[in-house]
């Protein structure tokens, strides 16, 4: 008999407007030595209505869903010709709160899709609802519109980053250690293992939804770049990373429109990825992107929780 996951993979398969994030070998890369399952809402013929995959972790005795690491969205993703049926949201969203109770959480975090109907259910269930936001570009066809939304200050940058020039063959080996040398110099620590990235790009690259794009000077040496992933609809400028050595060179400017470019030929849509750092939304915004909001939602299920939180916040340790 098939698991969860594996009828999940299957129904992801005929989906084809699933976002990335929540695409099942998404999940099996960024949950990679983890638990991650799947709920599943029916309707009475027993055909998939909706889906709710979730990565679990246990600590201490407690239960709880989180987000897995570099991954924007989650939730629930409702099949496409439901999405716009109020009686049925509703239906899904009880539906999932039940086998939510039934698993005895100690609490549940998860950041719904961009255009979710289903976090309004969620709140008058008694959930908590915030809002979040990324800044989007929605129409890449014309390049020179694009560009002529830039700031002028990102039009300066772009100036000064003539000397500069993008390729696509940086390996994910030299990625991550770029990225961690970036951070090094910064007085900072990366947040995630060379294993995790590895996994990661990985399977983007098998799916063909990743690519690195780099940033080198004249004489060779990487000053920025970006790992993108991408769905049927949106690409995602998702771990970008810039050497301070090199700020004033304008290579954060290149790498974001050398990302956008390259978006053009497999997306409608450009992404930033979540902005929700005033200097990094400022950053992005002077690309002439567009602030749009998504939302979280969170419930504790054990006030006692929200002590382990705050304790492990004090503590610098991290309940992933």
């Amino acid at each position: 008999m098939a698991t969860n996951k594996e009828l999940y993979a299957e129904w992801c398969r005929t989906q084809q407007d699933i976002p990335v994030f929540l695409q099942a070998w998404w999940l099996t890369g960024v949950c990679a030595g983890k638990e991650w399952d799947v709920l599943f809402s029916k309707d009475e013929a027993g055909e998939i209505r909706a889906a709710l995959p979730y990565l679990i972790r246990k600590r201490l005795g407690m239960r709880y869903i989180i987000m897995p690491q570099e991954t924007q969205i989650g939730g629930m993703w409702v099949r496409k010709d439901l999405q716009d049926d109020t009686e049925t949201i509703a239906a899904i969203c009880r539906d999932f709160v039940e086998q939510l109770r039934e698993m005895k959480l100690w609490y549940y975090y998860q950041q719904y899709p961009i255009g979710s109907p289903c976090p309004a259910q969620m709140k008058q269930s008694g959930f908590a609802v915030k809002e979040r936001q990324t800044y989007r570009i929605n129409e890449l066809t014309d390049l020179d519109s694009v560009i002529n939304r830039f700031s002028k200050n990102k039009k300066r940058q772009l100036q000064k980053a003539l000397s500069l020039h993008a390729d696509f063959e940086m390996s994910d080996e030299e990625f991550y250690h770029f990225h961690e040398e970036c951070l090094r110099a910064q007085g900072k620590e990366i947040n995630y293992t060379r294993e995790f990235f590895l996994v990661i790009y990985r399977k983007a690259v098998k799916e063909q939804a990743g690519q690195i794009i780099r940033i080198q000077n004249a004489d060779g040496v990487t000053v920025a770049a970006v790992f993108v992933v991408w769905d049927e609809k949106t690409l995602y400028y998702l771990i970008p990373c810039y050497h301070p050595q090199y700020k004033d060179s304008g290579a954060s400017a290149l790498l974001a429109l050398e990302a956008i470019k390259f978006a053009r030929g497999k997306a409608a849509c450009f992404d930033f990825e979540g902005s929700m750092i005033p200097g990094v939304a400022n950053h992005y915004k002077q690309f002439g992107s567009v602030k749009t909001k998504y939302y979280s939602v969170r419930k504790y299920y054990h006030p006692i929780f929200a002590v382990a939180l705050l304790v492990n916040w004090f503590r610098n340790r991290k309940f992933v």
